[in-house]
């Protein structure tokens, strides 16, 4: 038995996974909840020690229902939610909360950093990025603004999977993807951006950890992490990467043509590029990947949000809204949601707000009002796609990911607005599966075994996709979809001023 483990870090739970490379199958698997603290603000925050707690969680409840499991890890991959600000003193102690990429209480300091660049083309010219309020740049200049007794203590600046590492390891490091979505980093040039980060304080270079190329390993499992977390000494930590860029590997989309989109709290569409795709208007996001190349993205902040809370108001389970949703048509009757019960970031709303319109007395019913919460989450997707499809990206196939992945009516919806077959994997754990795969990579290389093996062949051998639903796009549905997705498009224009 040869293994190696997945940790993804959610911004609502810690998931692991214990993988048998050998035998290709997942040994044990664990889950622990991850709380938020919310207020009307906008501010979306969360305590560093709870990630440790959740480790200390995960892996002690593998230990217990499959003993000695954990001690026969030979390397781990970490994935973790993007662009979260975790700030640390000179002895890596946290100084404040971790201000979370759905925070979006940083909007002024948006505005600032933007001001001072001398605009958003300056910008997106030299790091690739926009300011937006969910990037950790503006995170950065908040502590500055609001806290400026822990700022002046700020030495570390980390992200999520970055801290889960240095737990694991004690080293700083980063590696180009989820650096990528700090707005601190040239995705072009793959460094860090002096220019961006002089924009707060000239000094906070030097706070960013050392980055890592997508094979390195951030380090070896330290005495005191073997010790908290009951894993074995010296075992291998892979360089990780943010949840999207291991989402991207877990679901095979590390060549070009196909696209992961992932049905969560946030919604994100995006795909790999064998060169940097920079999105003039900011709505895709210019990432690299974790496995070198690019991997440009389309973030919403609002994608389950609005079912979750209709479901919730109507007090019905998942599969019963679903059903409820079914019984409707195509575009709810004209009755359209807009989802932004957390503002959004794209389009970029900060302030926005969630609103159900076009009510008559004929449409105004609990099956078309969950209808169209299901349907906004797949109309902001399509923003993106026009997005890709703009700058020349020609996609194949959609690999369909996360809670909302799998309903079978929301399958369909997704195909049929963004008129593409739609592929759902195997597995329900694209994450963790990605940086378990990541990690044997790492591993690979560090034994010399097949030390040419590419990403692409162990992508292609060990993701799984038979098994799994596929729904191809039908005319007659994409046709109405169309006309539907219009109706939303002048609701969204319409109200859009009201948000800015």
């Amino acid at each position: 038995m040869r293994t190696v483990c997945g940790i993804d870090l959610g911004t609502q739970s810690c998931k692991v996974l214990i993988y048998d490379y050998e035998k290709k199958a997942v040994l044990a698997r664990a889950q622990a909840p991850v709380d938020l603290i919310a207020e009307n603000d906008g501010t979306r925050e969360q305590e560093a020690a709870w990630y440790e707690e959740a480790l200390k969680t995960c892996f002690s409840a593998i230990e217990k229902s499959a003993p000695g499991l954990t001690a026969r890890i030979e390397a781990i991959g970490v994935s973790g939610h993007q662009h979260s600000f975790v700030p640390l003193d000179g002895e890596g102690k946290p100084l404040y909360r971790v201000k979370l990429w759905c925070d979006t209480s940083t909007a002024a300091e948006c505005e600032e950093l933007t001001t001072r660049a001398g605009g958003e083309a300056a910008l997106i010219a030299e790091t690739g990025l926009p300011m937006r309020p969910g990037y950790t740049a503006p995170k950065v200049q908040w502590l500055k603004n609001h806290k400026p007794d822990l700022f002046a203590r700020l030495r570390h600046i980390l992200l999520p999977h970055d801290y889960i590492n240095f737990l694991l390891t004690g080293a700083y490091t980063a590696e180009y993807g989820d650096a990528s979505g700090t707005a601190l980093f040239n995705v072009r040039t793959r460094k860090w951006s002096s220019f961006a980060c002089d924009l707060i304080d000239p000094a906070i270079q030097s706070y960013l950890p050392r980055l890592l190329e997508p094979r390195e390993a951030a380090g070896t499992v330290s005495e005191a992490a073997a010790r908290a977390f009951g894993l074995p000494q010296g075992a291998i930590v892979a360089a990780g990467g943010g949840d999207n860029m291991m989402g991207a590997i877990g679901t095979g989309a590390v060549k070009d043509g196909f696209l992961t989109m992932s049905l969560g709290t946030s919604g994100t569409l995006f795909g790999f590029s064998q060169v940097p795709v920079i999105d003039p208007t900011g709505n895709l996001a210019a990432f690299c990947s974790s496995t070198g190349g690019w991997l440009p993205l389309l973030c919403t902040m609002n994608c389950t949000v609005a079912s979750e809370e209709f479901r919730s108001l109507f007090g019905l389970e998942v599969k019963v809204f679903d059903a409820q949703a079914a019984k409707a048509h195509i575009g709810a009757g004209g009755l359209v949601v807009l989802p932004f019960f957390n503002g959004e970031r794209t389009p970029n709303l900060p302030n926005g707000r969630a609103s159900i319109n076009g009510i008559t007395a004929a449409n105004f019913n609990r099956e078309n009002i969950a209808r169209a919460s299901l349907e906004s989450a797949i109309f902001g997707m399509r923003i993106g796609m026009e997005g890709f499809s703009a700058l020349g990206f020609k996609a194949k196939e959609i690999r369909l990911i996360g809670g909302g992945a799998k309903s079978p009516l929301w399958q369909s919806i997704a195909a049929n607005v963004l008129n593409l077959p739609v592929r759902v994997p195997a597995g329900d754990e694209a994450a963790a599966m990605g940086g378990a795969i990541q990690a044997l990579w790492t591993l690979e290389k560090k034994e010399k075994v097949e030390k040419n093996v590419s990403i692409e062949s162990l992508v292609e051998e060990l993701v799984i996709l038979d098994g799994g639903a596929r729904v191809n796009p039908d005319a007659g549905s994409v046709a109405a979809y169309n006309q539907a997705y219009a109706v939303y498009s002048r609701y969204l224009g319409a109200l859009s001023p009201l948000y800015i």
